[in-house]
């Protein structure tokens, strides 16, 4: 074999490399939470870092690293096809034996886990969040009343149909960001008390693309409260009694990594208040989100938000916003779609960029409402 055939061999095989990527579709529930989602919301810190204080959660990030939180949305199977029993190990039902991220810390048989709040026999809204949007169906599973916190799941522990199932479901918001989600009403078990988990596949109808998770609940008459994340070990949750009509702006979630910088227009009347997250990051880039809410007491036409990168970070993409940027100074619009909002509503814009050093929020982030 000639050198140049070598060559021409590799540079195939780097190519190939290259363009190989993870699947595109990518979820885990919201209400109620899955272990990865309220982990990865228990842990946020100012500077985008994770550090976990449930201790559950911590343990599932000392085994598997910060990278199954800032993956939160991707415990899945490419290869999946719906197989449940057979297919993910005994053992491995919360990790969904997950081959691109390491998920494992997530199957710990664990007392402490995050748990919601929950009545028995109850009607709750579902939301599923949909980084990415794809047709499919939604099937939940109930754990027997002979499962035990103290051993890992297994499939034997689960009722064998599944309580509720929904075939592509309506959704809100663009993906990308937490704020987008499908949304359904479903009736829980009946019968259940104490602590169980819910567990839902994600079965893709467009192709082999399965998601698994595992929501760690309590039947104890409550209704969607949320318990054992951030330093106090408790979280706001939504209502499951929220309206199905919803918007984007409806969602609870305001990431403990929060920096907001309200400006208000003269009289107080009209106001807005930026918060901005550091979503993921890796080596040369990262992902932030901003989450722009209307803190007068009228309604708006728009806004702009507008920080400094503190070490020369550099944006490459903007969604749901128009964004420019000179220098270090970043100026993000709202799109037609987005800028009106009515008192106390948000919205939420996503970019990409490029960086050499830390990522730390900006010491400030402005927004002014038109």
């Amino acid at each position: 074999m000639t050198i140049a055939t070598i060559v021409a061999a590799l540079s195939a095989l780097v190519a190939a490399v290259l363009v190989a990527t993870p699947a595109s579709a990518h979820g885990a529930p919201m209400t109620p939470g899955s272990r990865t989602y309220l982990c990865w919301k228990d842990g946020l810190t100012a500077n985008g870092a994770i550090v976990p204080n449930n201790p559950a959660c911590a343990a599932a990030v000392a085994q598997s690293g910060t990278n199954s939180l800032y993956n939160w949305f991707a415990v899945l199977r490419s290869d999946g096809a719906g197989r449940m029993s057979g297919f993910i190990p005994d053992g491995k039902l919360c990790s969904g034996a997950a081959v691109v991220y390491d998920f494992s810390g997530f199957d710990l048989a664990r007392d402490d886990w995050p748990v919601t709040h929950l009545t028995s026999g109850a009607s709750i809204q579902f939301k599923y969040n949909k980084w990415a949007a794809h047709p499919g169906t939604f099937r939940s599973y109930i754990t027997k009343d002979s499962w035990s916190p103290t051993r890992a799941l297994a499939w034997s522990d689960l009722e064998s149909t599944p309580f509720d199932s929904v075939t592509d479901p309506t959704s809100v918001g663009s993906p990308g960001n937490e704020n987008a989600y499908y949304y359904w009403n479903a009736t829980l078990p009946s019968g259940k008390s104490g602590r169980h988990i819910i567990y839902t596949v994600w079965q893709r109808s467009d192709s082999n693309e399965t998601f698994y998770s595992c929501s760690d609940v309590v039947f104890d008459g409550g209704s969607g409260q949320v318990t054992g994340v951030g330093p106090g070990g408790s979280s706001p949750s939504p209502s499951p009694s929220a309206s199905p009509s919803a918007s984007p702006s409806a969602s609870p979630s305001v990431s403990p990594s929060a920096s907001p910088s309200p400006s208000a227009s003269p009289g107080g009347s009209r106001g807005c208040v930026a918060t901005y997250t550091i979503a993921g990051q890796w080596q040369g880039g990262f992902q932030g989100e901003v989450t722009v809410r209307n803190a007068g007491t009228a309604s708006i036409g728009g806004w702009t938000v507008g920080w400094t990168f503190p070490n020369g970070q550099t944006i490459t993409q903007v969604w749901n916003g128009t964004g420019t940027q000179t220098g270090s100074s970043v100026t993000v619009k709202n799109v037609s779609y987005n800028g009106s909002l009515a008192p106390n509503a948000s919205t939420t814009f996503g970019f990409l960029a490029n960086s050499s050093g830390a990522n730390g929020a900006p010491a400030s982030v402005t927004c002014s409402a038109t």
